[in-house]
């Protein structure tokens, strides 16, 4: 009968040490997650008694004049939100082709970190910025600058995750393409962007999620409405414009009704994360860069 291998002097203390490591991993996700879970249980609980079919469809009532709705606030946040993404999104896509095809230039290395630089932009100063450039140049708050504020802030987001899906892209697909005789432009958008795609659709819903969720460039931009407005030259609402709004109004009917669309926020920023996470970043995972 052979004898057991005797285990080492420290064995025990080695296992209570991976232990007690593991303990604390799990209570630092859990501490993670926690504000998370706690935000989203107080807006659900303060925000799901208001929602009804009143509250997506009608206009906002005077103060003391029970109902309404806020409409106004939902169109106008996803008007200025496709405005900003129809200016964003080409920019931004072509930044971060050239970031990622041309890494070499100066002019590359430059822009590469001024984006950098505008992404950590506090966004009060987006809006600040816009102010003196289009409001006052254009003598109105309108939903044409809130876009371009929303534009700015979501141009860096779209050129960084661009550049580095476009970089996961195995250069060897590149070289076969312009061996074959294929230009370098057509290489680019047949092969490396095609073959990226899936990282181009995460940044452009992440870039569309954190503008929608953007108050303070709005407003010193689209200002806010009570009404629908008829032009894209008019003050706009929004929905972070309407809940800060009535949220630090002294009326309850008002903040509860910020609550909801906090609520109302919220959903659309986790359904975009989640639609992030759930779809695309699957079909993006094949994907490894060469060595």
């Amino acid at each position: 009968m052979m004898e057991e291998t005797p285990l080492p002097a420290n064995y025990r203390r080695r296992q209570l040490v991976n232990k007690a490591m593991t303990v604390l991993i799990y209570a630092a996700v859990v501490i993670a997650i926690a504000p998370l879970l706690f935000i989203l249980a107080e807006v659900a609980y303060r925000g799901a008694p208001v929602l009804n079919i009143a509250f997506f469809t009608h206009l906002p009532t005077p103060v003391g004049v029970p109902g309404g709705g806020i409409a106004p606030a939902i169109v106008g946040s996803f008007i200025m939100v496709a405005l900003a993404s129809a200016i964003a999104i080409p920019i931004g896509i072509g930044a971060g082709i050239y970031f990622s095809e041309w890494p070499e230039a100066r002019l590359s290395t430059v822009s590469s970190f001024t984006n950098d630089v505008l992404a950590e932009f506090p966004s009060i100063v987006v809006g600040i910025f816009v102010y003196v450039v289009v409001v006052l140049a254009t003598g109105t708050f309108s939903a044409l600058a809130g876009g371009i504020a929303l534009a700015i802030i979501m141009i860096p987001i779209v050129a960084r995750t661009t550049e580095e899906s476009l970089k996961l892209v195995p250069k060897s697909l590149r070289e076969a393409s312009m061996a074959l005789g294929v230009s370098r432009w057509k290489t680019i958008i047949r092969i490396v962007i095609t073959t990226g795609r899936a990282g181009l659709f995460t940044g452009i819903l992440l870039s569309i999620a954190r503008a929608a969720g953007e108050t303070a460039p709005l407003l010193f931009t689209a200002l806010g409405n009570t009404y629908y407005s008829k032009g894209l030259l008019q003050p706009m609402a929004a929905l972070p414009l309407l809940i800060y709004q009535y949220g630090v109004s002294p009326f309850a009917d008002w903040q509860a009704k910020a609550w909801g669309a906090a609520l109302l926020l919220v959903l659309t920023m986790l359904a975009l994360n989640l639609a992030v996470k759930l779809t695309v970043g699957r079909r993006f995972s094949h994907i490894r860069p060469e060595n």
